[in-house]
């Protein structure tokens, strides 16, 4: 039995703070800044 539509019924929906972060661009900007600075972090540990 495929109980696919069960589970995605029960799902947790987002909150409307959430909705507006995530279409917010300063937040995906400062999001994106965080994550490639992460990896600039790695990248330059390894190239020492």
């Amino acid at each position: 039995m495929d109980h696919t539509a069960d589970d995605i019924g029960s799902a947790p929906l987002p909150t409307a703070r959430t909705l507006r972060v995530r279409k917010s661009l300063i937040a995906q900007f400062g999001r994106f800044l965080a994550i490639n600075l992460k990896m600039a972090k790695i990248i330059w540990k390894e190239h020492r």
